[in-house]
């Protein structure tokens, strides 16, 4: 037993990817050409995703929200745990980077699962909830600009079911969010939207250390 999370080296880090979750060739595909990309520090790492995967397994997810895609790890990992019955709306304004996404979906046949909408997330957020799909969703994935996090999370709230997930990439922010010193406007925006959502009756939340800081909101 430990009254505190243990640390994590690289070598300890390597064994948790060697027995502690499973890639399929797909994924690993996908993760080894972002790593060579300019922006590769925007990838979730592969425990994180295996996380996601079991998430939305756990909650029977047949419609999903991802707020940020990059070149489309995340959404791969959520449309795998769908299934073929299951549909991703994934948000992005990037056409670059989801190119990429979108020829590893269709290299891995899933394609027809991911709805990729390129327009600013907010717009689309409004949009879906004017058109009827309030509470529909039973899960959500953030990981986009940073400034916007609270306005997508209120949205996010609106958009999942009673009882869905939503979950926030990079909460920790490389632990820039306890330098009291660090106000530049994406680590306030993060400090503020982690003060929000634990404050907020409307969920049960909690904070993993994984990847750069995992938020899981259970909305109530």
């Amino acid at each position: 037993m430990s009254r505190n999370t243990i640390n994590l080296s690289d070598p300890l880090r390597d064994y948790i990817r060697t027995v502690g979750m499973h890639e399929d060739a797909d994924l690993v595909r996908l993760r080894e050409e972002t790593a060579r990309h300019p922006a590769a520090n925007m990838q979730i790492s592969p425990e994180q995703g295996h996380l996601m995967s079991l998430l939305v397994r756990m909650l029977g997810a047949r419609k999903t929200l991802e707020i940020g895609v990059f070149t489309g790890y995340s959404a791969m990992v959520v449309a795998k745990a769908l299934g073929p019955n299951g549909k991703v709306l994934a948000l992005d304004v990037n056409e670059a980077y989801t190119n990429i996404a979108r020829r590893h979906w269709a290299s891995a046949g899933i394609a027809e699962r991911i709805d990729l909408r390129l327009a600013p997330a907010a717009d689309t957020l409004r949009a879906l909830i004017a058109t009827g799909e309030a509470a529909s969703f039973d899960f959500a994935f953030i990981d986009a600009d940073k400034e916007n996090y609270a306005t997508y999370y209120e949205h996010a709230l609106r958009l999942v079911r009673r009882g869905g997930v939503i979950a926030i990439d990079n909460v920790l922010w490389a632990g820039k969010v306890i330098d009291a010193s660090d106000q530049t406007k994406d680590t306030v925006a993060i400090r503020a939207l982690n003060e929000q959502v634990h404050g907020d009756k409307r969920v049960d939340a909690t904070v993993l250390p994984v990847g750069d800081g995992l938020t899981l909101a259970l909305k109530l």
